[in-house]
């Protein structure tokens, strides 16, 4: 497992988007935005059940992420890595977590009727992090 550098760790602390390559059926690539965030050493992110990107990684767990700085978009964070859990346990509470951290909002705001919703667990195999 490759490690994220402590000087990127204010990438998963702000509000920073990053974008998740996860691959298709046929193997074209799929790229969705996302929050993003830190469980200890594994990169997440939270989405619902039924998602297009739920299926391609439950079916196929390698993904790739990109993050960049917002306020100095020359600095970014890429990783390669594979999916090690599809967790629903705390997964509503990590949802209102990020909508605090990302909108300022007490809750997710954009729950549908009915979702079920998962944090993506990634375990980084390769990561590169630049800051000119």
């Amino acid at each position: 497992m490759a490690a994220i550098p402590d000087e990127a760790k204010h990438l998963f602390e702000n509000k920073d988007f990053a974008h998740v390559a996860t691959l298709n059926a046929d193997g074209s690539p799929q790229n969705s935005a996302v929050w993003i965030g830190l469980d200890g050493d594994l990169v997440t992110f939270n989405t619902a059940e039924g998602r297009l990107k739920t299926k391609n990684v439950a079916r196929d767990g390698r993904v790739a992420i990109s993050v960049v700085n917002q306020e100095n978009p020359y600095e970014n964070l890429i990783i390669q890595g594979k999916v090690v859990e599809l967790a629903h346990d705390g997964a509503d509470d990590d949802i209102d977590a990020l909508a605090k951290r990302y909108l300022d909002a007490d809750s997710y705001p954009f729950r549908q009727d009915g979702e079920v919703r998962v944090i993506v667990k990634i375990e980084p195999e390769k990561v590169n992090h630049t800051n000119p």
